[in-house]
Order: C-alpha cells, then structure tokens, then sequence
C-alpha cells in the first residue's frame, strides 16, 4: 500500500519510474550510511569573552538548555555549560574549560554533544584496557572498565557517532562498582565493514552486540544490563529479544532508541533537504537495500518480547525518533518500562540537556538491580 502510494504521489511529481528510483536511492543515501548523517549545529559567532563566560550569537544551538561542546576549525574543543544570560542579540553562557586549540571573539563556532574527547583515561581519569569481542565478521574493539560487581553494563554507542557517546555515563557506573563494556559494532572504525557497506538499522548489527554479550559472560560476567542509544538502543532491543543469551540480560536502557523505523527514515531524508514525497520514497528505498524485516522490527519495538526492567529515556521534541513511538512502548509493556521524558533534548543528547537529572535517575532505576 505504501508502495503505491509512495510511487504515484513522487511520479507526479519527479516525472517518469526511472527519476522515482533515482530520487528514491538518493533520499535513501542518508540512512543507509548511517556514518555520514551527523550535522553538527551552527555555525554560531563567538560575540566575546570574559572570565568563566562565553556569549554567542542568539541560536536554536547556543540557546539549548544544558551541557555542550563548541567545536571550531580542525580541532577547537570547549565546553559550556548554564545560561547566564540572554536576549534577543546574544546568549551568554558559562565556559567551563577550553581545552584544544583558541576560542576569540569572532570565531565560528559549532555546537555538538561531544563534551568528551578521547578514551576513558584522557577525558575522565578513569582507567581501562583494550579489549576485543569477536564478531561473525572479525575482532570488535571495546573498552572494558573493571568493577567489584558480578553484573555488568555493556554501552552500545548510536550510529552516527563511536564510542565517546558512553563517557558521559561511564563515571557514574563506576561509582557502583559495575564493570563497564563500550563496544563497537560493523561499520565503526577498527571495526570490520559490513559487507555491502550500509548500515541495516539493527537488523545485522545486534548480532555485534551478542558477540559483545558473549565476551562479557565468559570474562566472568553475572548478568548483563544493555545500554544503548538511538539505533543503538534498537540493537539493544534486538539482542534482548534475539540472542541465545539473552536470559544473562537483567535489565535495558534505551536512550532515544528508533522504535518507528519508517517515520525515522521519513525524517531523515527530510533534514536533509528531500520533499515528503521523496522522503516517503526514501524511506521505502532504504528498506529495501538493507532488506529489514519490518514486521519483525515492529514485533520488537512494541515490547513484544520484553521481560526484564527496562529504563527508557526520551525527549517529546526528539526531531529524529518519534516521541509516540516511545509513548506506546511505555503504555504496552508499563509492567517492565519505565519511561521518563526530556523535554526540548535532541536526538541522543539527553544528557546533554539536563545531566544531574540523567544522572539521577541512572542511579535511581541502577540502585535495585545491584
């Protein structure tokens, strides 16, 4: 049904069959490379600086609520925090540290959630080692973080970043005590390519995960809490409900996971310029050269098969993963889900936005697993 429709609104539109796949396949491009869909906000003029403080050109970017990262030139790091002040010119905002390269008055700048740069031991102080599950495909890189407890929490990075997206988080397992697995998965670098190059939204990926699951319990592992965001969580899901291991597994996060896989696949190809026709088509294209079985995903994503507690972290306002979708996980499955939401957080930034309160409940929902 959506084929059809799909095809006969874009022809009325691009013209002849043959443009309609061409449109299609480009719209696709997006979401099939995953790797490549990342746009940082900005760029955003640095107006001055004064001790402690940074004041930015008025932005949807420099006036977010929360903990962030300005990026400028090939290596320029800082992170600000609170708004001090703002209006209609400018928003002034708390500079906590720049700590690559110089931030001037005048520079362009880019706001990203990337508060931390490099592995565990340069960006926290925190010690670990290089490890490696090995894969249907070949070794995977991960970070192991050693801890007293017999549970551990295995981190699942999104599609559009590497595994940096887990330092924030990293300190407060640690502080329980809980081993900690950041892990790669096909497509990463350092990680094997998925053999036709595209990213297949979970449906080949999670298999990574299970890899990862199965070097976790053979180092010694107890149970096993997933933790994943955005396509990431999505892996997390699938391995829950996939995996011949999956009754190691005693609880889930999912932080901003893609639960409407054509809806996100819709908005994809939207952000990045395509009218709603070619955006339908897009998303059509895209299932159809990664070959998901969307019956499947959507078995999945309504929590079909979930049985263990599962904490699931989600912004109204997220503009790739549809907050419904969240909603209706939380409302079918409400005996093991608990959903809270960040309102006004982008997609996968959900620290970012309020990290004492992430933080918080990280501790809350962790607290009676251990």
């Amino acid at each position: 049904m959506r084929w059809g429709t799909a095809a006969v609104v874009a022809a009325a539109v691009v013209g002849t069959g043959a443009a309609v796949l061409v449109i299609g396949r480009k719209a696709s491009e997006r979401m099939v490379h995953p790797a490549a869909a990342r746009r940082p906000a900005g760029p955003v003029l640095v107006q001055s600086l004064a001790a402690g403080r940074a004041t930015f050109t008025r932005s949807q970017a420099s006036a977010r609520p929360g903990r962030w990262a300005v990026e400028w030139g090939e290596d320029g790091h800082a992170v600000v925090g609170e708004i001090l002040h703002q209006d209609g010119q400018g928003v002034t905002r708390r500079l906590e540290r720049a700590d690559r390269g110089t931030l001037k008055a005048g520079t362009a700048v880019r706001f990203t959630p990337d508060v931390y740069r490099g592995d565990p031991t340069s960006a926290l102080g925190l010690d670990f080692t290089e490890t490696a599950a090995e894969g249907e495909l070949g070794a995977l890189p991960a970070w192991w973080l050693d801890g007293k407890r017999g549970t551990w929490v295995l981190l699942v990075h999104g599609p559009d970043t590497d595994r940096r997206q887990t330092l924030p988080v990293l300190p407060v397992l640690q502080r329980f005590g809980l081993p900690a697995l950041a892990v790669t998965y096909r497509g990463d670098q350092g990680a094997p390519a998925s053999p036709d190059g595209l990213g297949h939204f979970g449906e080949t990926e999670w298999r990574d995960v299970e890899a990862a699951l199965r070097l976790a319990l053979d180092a010694g592992a107890g149970r096993v809490i997933l933790y994943g965001w955005s396509l990431g969580a999505t892996m997390v899901l699938q391995t829950a409900a996939r995996s011949a291991w999956a009754s190691a597994i005693s609880g889930l996060i999912l932080d901003s996971p893609v639960l409407d896989l054509s809806a996100t696949a819709r908005r994809g190809a939207t952000r990045a310029g395509f009218s709603p026709p070619a955006a339908e088509l897009g998303a059509l294209a895209a299932e159809g050269r990664t070959g998901v079985d969307l019956a499947d995903f959507a078995r999945i994503a309504d929590g079909t098969d979930l049985r263990v507690p599962t904490l699931l972290l989600h912004s109204p306002d997220d503009p790739v993963a549809p907050w419904r979708a969240a909603a209706r996980l939380a409302d079918r499955r409400g005996d093991v889900v608990g959903l809270q939401a960040f309102p006004g957080a982008d997609h996968a930034a959900l620290w970012n936005a309020d990290p004492d309160h992430y933080t918080e409940l990280l501790r809350r929902w962790l607290t009676p697993l251990l």
